[in-house]
């Protein structure tokens, strides 16, 4: 008989398990319906913008993160929480600024935090942390608003530009700057925006994010690698500003625009992700991790 009630706790429990957990998926597809016009032209920025085609690759990721933690997510404990309502107002007032200010941004952002709000509410602290990584790792599908672009890409601009015209005048070759334009005897080559490095940054700061966790299990290792990926981004897009100076110097400035140049930009993406691999390599020379503790004693 109590063998009989045991089975019937167990599997009422399993039962509302399973039903909090169909709930949560239904509430999160629902909020998929409920901004399905905010992700669908964030969708068709992805495929107009070469700064953001990498959004495409962040909810598979996401999917697969949330899917390797399956058995620990099994084995959590299910209990509600209602700090949950803590990122649903956020994500709620984040989409009434959006939309009164017209402003892509918060609204996009919006989604992500109502994801993250029906989870912690509905599924409780315990799981929520095991899906943390995967939930917050959406925030870089989110494309960045232009106006914040334009203040970040010219001083970008700026920097590539600068150290390309230095690194070439320590070569001796006869190169002046003007602001983003790089002055050769026999070209002018303007700095665009596309040459700032933020399409680099993006898309490498994206890499570094996923590289570190699959590759690097101290939470140091992980953030001095996502941090790195900025300055491996400027000096790699000054080299690619350096090396079409270079070649419009002995082939002429149409060297700078078409092919050579696209190609130039998954050359210098190849080194980039190189020196990120570089860089894992010193840091787990310099930063051993310690052996793991026994876990059970030898001979009694």
């Amino acid at each position: 008989m109590a063998t009989e009630v045991g089975s019937a706790a167990v599997g009422s429990a399993a039962g509302a398990r399973r039903l909090a957990v169909l709930g949560t998926a239904a509430t999160c597809v629902l909020a998929v319906v409920v901004f399905a016009p905010i992700l669908y032209y964030m969708i068709l920025q992805w495929r107009d913008s070469p700064d953001y085609s990498h959004g495409f690759l962040i909810p598979p990721l996401a999917a697969y993160f949330a899917w390797e933690r399956r058995r620990k997510f099994a084995r959590a404990p299910l209990e509600a929480s209602w700090w949950g309502l803590l990122p649903l107002c956020l994500g709620a007032l984040a989409l009434l600024v959006g939309r009164l200010g017209v402003e892509q941004m918060s609204m996009r952002v919006a989604f992500v935090l109502m994801l993250n709000g029906l989870v912690l509410l509905q599924l409780g602290p315990t799981i929520y942390r095991i899906l943390a990584f995967p939930l917050w790792l959406l925030l870089l599908m989110v494309p960045l608003p232009q106006s914040l672009v334009n203040v970040v890409a010219f001083p970008l601009q700026l920097i590539a530009a600068d150290l390309a015209v230095q690194t070439l005048q320590f070569f001796g070759f006869p190169v002046l700057r003007e602001g983003n334009i790089i002055h050769l005897p026999n070209a002018s080559l303007f700095v665009h925006e596309a040459c700032s490095g933020l399409r680099s940054l993006m898309a490498l700061g994206t890499l570094g994010v996923v590289f570190a966790y699959f590759f690097r299990k101290s939470w140091g290792e992980r953030i001095v690698l996502i941090a790195s990926t900025l300055p491996i981004a400027v000096l790699v897009n000054a080299f690619r500003v350096m090396l079409t100076a270079v070649l419009a110097y002995h082939y002429g400035q149409a060297t700078a625009e078409g092919v050579i140049h696209q190609t130039e930009g998954f050359f210098t993406f190849g080194l980039a992700f190189g020196l990120l691999l570089v860089e894992a390599r010193l840091l787990a020379w310099l930063w051993p991790r310690r052996p793991r503790a026994a876990t059970a004693r030898v001979g009694g």
